[in-house]
């Protein structure tokens, strides 16, 4: 029976899963970040050998056993003379002509969607739209930390350590955000906040997308300011939705599905909803899904599709049984 291995690469944490044609699930694995930018090219081969070694070996099945694997990575293709070189990664440890790499962004569209057209947004510690529609394909946002990835934790993050300068020095009312960030921290002065951020060492990336759930909690504290965030972010990331439906030439009254993944749709009552309804604030049709499957199944799914031949609806239902509540988790 073939088996496909699937691999969601993200910004914090990466996931191995190997799945049988039937949609039998032989092997699951997780690991840290593959942000090859973080980890270096190296910490990402290291990261790829483990992970596969040990979730082929789980799911007892060789290198020379697998159908096709599909390896999603985080800022993959937004380097064009690195891509030869990520292409390589998985490798030795997989042979060239069984695997194929790409944005971790095809994980979260092909999950959450099952394959089928429509977008999917990604935020979590980066955020991402990308959608296919009649062969077509077209993605939104993911430039980055520095000067993008808006909605993302890292995004929110970043805001929220803004407002708290803002807060401390009176340029904003202080509310419950200042009191829980002087916490985290452990500052005896707020301005000890720049070392606590800037090093050395400097807070990595991850760590500051790790700040996200602090904001929630002031949003849930009654903070109005820290709430304004999430609506702002809530916004960003609708944003995406449209300018990819409108570079995928969707006809206008067709209710294109959309769907979401990303630990920033955890905080369900501050990001979800508000961005469900924004959404619907153009004269654009949605039909709006939660996720049916993991970005990690997604890649499953994909990796089938790429060595030819896509899992039918009985073997996505039966892994959709299979991994059960876990599905709408990255």
């Amino acid at each position: 029976m073939k088996t496909y291995l699937g691999v969601d690469g993200g910004g914090t944490k990466t996931e191995f899963l190997l799945v049988n044609e039937s949609g039998r699930v032989l092997a699951r694995q997780s690991a840290g970040s593959a942000y090859y930018l973080e980890t270096g090219v190296d910490g990402l081969r290291t990261l790829l050998a483990t992970g596969i070694a040990a979730t082929l070996e789980q799911g007892s099945v060789t290198p020379e056993k697998l159908e096709f694997a599909f390896v999603g990575l985080p800022a993959y293709g937004e380097d064009s003379t690195l891509v030869n070189v990520l292409d390589a990664a998985p490798s030795p440890t997989l042979s060239r002509e069984r695997y194929r790499c790409g944005n971790d962004m095809v994980c979260g569209w092909a999950g959450a969607l099952a394959g089928r057209d429509g977008i999917n947004i990604v935020a979590g510690t980066g955020s991402i739209a990308y959608g296919e529609y009649a062969k077509r394909t077209a993605r939104g946002g993911g430039w980055g930390e520095l000067f993008s990835d808006e909605g993302s934790a890292y995004w929110l993050a970043r805001a929220s350590l803004s407002l708290f300068s803002r807060m401390s020095d009176g340029r904003a009312p202080k509310g419950p955000l200042y009191d829980l960030l002087r916490g985290h921290f452990r500052l005896q002065h707020d301005l000890d906040l720049c070392a606590a951020v800037y090093g050395p060492p400097p807070l990595t990336r991850s760590g500051i997308a790790g700040l996200a759930p602090l904001v929630a909690q002031a949003a849930r504290s009654g903070d109005a300011q820290a709430r304004d965030l999430f609506e702002a972010a809530a916004q960003e990331l609708a944003a995406m939705v449209h300018v990819v439906r409108d570079r995928l030439h969707a006809p206008a009254g067709h209710a294109l599905p959309v769907s979401y993944s990303g630990g920033m749709f955890h905080f369900a009552d501050l990001l979800l909803e508000p961005f469900r309804s924004a959404l619907h604030g153009t004269d654009r049709v949605y039909e709006f899904t939660t996720p049916r499957l993991s970005p990690g199944a997604g890649a499953v799914l994909y990796a089938a599709r790429l060595g030819g031949s896509p899992f039918t609806p009985g073997a996505i239902e039966e892994l959709s049984r299979q991994l059960g509540s876990r599905c709408g988790e990255t």
